[in-house]
């Protein structure tokens, strides 16, 4: 979250970087809150010391041998009072506290400024085979679609799933919207990839693999900025089964959105030595989201799912190199698009669309020829100290001295939706699918699915 004492120093300058998210920050409403609990700060200190006072003097007259029952009286007096306001400004306390948990994350500076994804700014293109006039992707000479004189019209990755083991229509009966089956071939093309991006991250890039639960607890989806703002786009779950006989207070598991948040949480309430950092981690995870902000859009295929899989990319780092940080952890996701020669851009989300809890955002986009169109696969961000000051993530800085580190976060990439990249960049026009070079040898060597295989 936002520190407090940057509120308190600057008010109306976190207002307008607020402002240009979007976000109206109540600043009457802050200043009204600051003046309770300094008046209620200022008579907790003065019954204190009173009290200290007295509690003095009752000790030097018993050392006299006289009479301190006034004195005791009046201590027993101010302990209903203190006891009052001690209560009054731990709720202040706690409100202002809530109030900061909803707040949004101030964007940097050079954050380009925007309402929305129109504000966006594409920073570079990556094409294996260079781009038509028109500014598209061409394909590979084995990929006819994306030729200047290609006839072809590329299908979607939902006909052409259809054929090689793609099934919604089970998935649904099973379960309901928005979850697919996979089969054959394309199940193991997806393991495939999976596995291809933990190996390139951890052998290549230095990070160090996790294998994490997919249910947490409220703290740490707190810690990482989900709670409670996020709550509707999670799914939860309850101990037992519709047997058991649940408390109204016990409090819920939650399934995992990203495996962000269990990688982060690691380094919660810990303090970290300077040489440790940074930390690298990376996990390949079921992820779960609701979509309950996103009714009505990518109904169709894999894009936007309730259930899907990602490989996660974390970086705890010192607060002097996360800039760095940022560039090299969207470099490695990068990585991955480059090795399967999947054409891409990144942009530079502006203030309007980053995420509650970054600074500064690079997404991701890969060309899907299918849809004429590039749609996010990675969104990389920098959360400097928002998500440490929630998690009380720090390092140590000096002895008795400690400072929050920053945390940084991307996907290195999500898996259902590069495999829906493969299929419609890599597809022929019968219908079959080119393996990537890369992924031959975690699929037995095979070059090719083909429809009914």
């Amino acid at each position: 979250m936002i520190d407090i004492q940057l509120l308190r120093k600057d008010l109306d300058s976190v207002a307008e970087r607020l402002a240009t998210r979007g976000v109206v920050l109540d600043v009457d409403a802050f200043r009204a809150l600051e003046a309770r609990r300094k008046t209620v700060q200022v008579r907790t200190e003065e019954l204190q010391a009173r009290r200290n006072a007295l509690s003095k003097l009752v000790g030097q007259r018993k050392g006299r041998g006289e009479d301190a029952s006034a004195e005791l009286a009046e201590v027993a007096g101010l302990g209903g009072e203190l006891d009052q306001t001690k209560a009054e400004n731990d709720q202040i306390l706690q409100q202002v506290d809530e109030w900061l948990r909803g707040l949004p994350n101030l964007p940097q500076a050079n954050v380009p400024l925007g309402s929305d994804e129109s504000g966006n700014v594409e920073i570079r293109r990556w094409s294996p085979f260079g781009e038509s006039a028109q500014g598209r992707p061409i394909a590979s000479q084995q990929g006819a679609w994306g030729s200047e004189t290609a006839t072809y019209q590329p299908k979607d990755h939902v006909d052409l799933g259809a054929r090689l083991g793609l099934d919604f229509e089970t998935a649904t009966k099973m379960t309901g919207s928005r979850f697919s089956l996979l089969r054959g071939s394309l199940a193991a093309l997806h393991r495939a990839l999976a596995q291809f991006m933990l190996d390139t991250h951890t052998r290549e890039h230095g990070y160090v693999e996790c294998w994490t639960p997919v249910l947490v607890n409220s703290e740490s989806l707190a810690g990482t900025g989900q709670l409670p703002k996020f709550a509707d786009d999670m799914f939860s779950v309850r101990r037992g089964g519709p047997s058991e006989t649940h408390r109204a207070d016990e409090a819920p598991l939650w399934l995992i959105s990203t495996s962000e948040i269990t990688l982060t949480n690691q380094v919660r309430d810990e303090i970290l030595e300077p040489e440790q950092l940074p930390l690298r981690w990376t996990a390949h995870t079921a992820c779960f989201r609701s979509e309950a902000g996103a009714a009505g859009r990518d109904t169709r295929g894999m894009i936007r799912q309730h259930q899907f899989e990602k490989v996660e990319l974390v970086w705890v780092a010192h607060p002097e190199a996360s800039t760095q940080a940022l560039e090299t952890l969207t470099l490695n996701a990068e990585a991955i698009l480059q090795k399967l020669e999947l054409p891409y851009r990144v942009l530079q989300l502006c203030t309007g669309d980053m995420g509650f809890s970054a600074a500064r955002t690079y997404d991701i986009e890969v060309w899907l020829p299918g849809q004429q169109a590039y749609r996010e696969i990675s969104s990389c961000s920098n959360c400097e100290a928002f998500q440490a000051r929630r998690l009380s993530a720090r390092m140590r800085t000096a002895p008795g001295r400690t400072e929050f580190v920053h945390t940084l976060n991307g996907s290195g990439l999500a898996v259902g939706r590069t495999l829906v990249a493969v299929l419609e960049n890599y597809q022929q026009p019968d219908g079959s699918i080119l393996v990537p070079e890369v992924l031959k040898p975690y699929l037995g060597g095979i070059d090719r699915l083909t429809p009914g295989a």
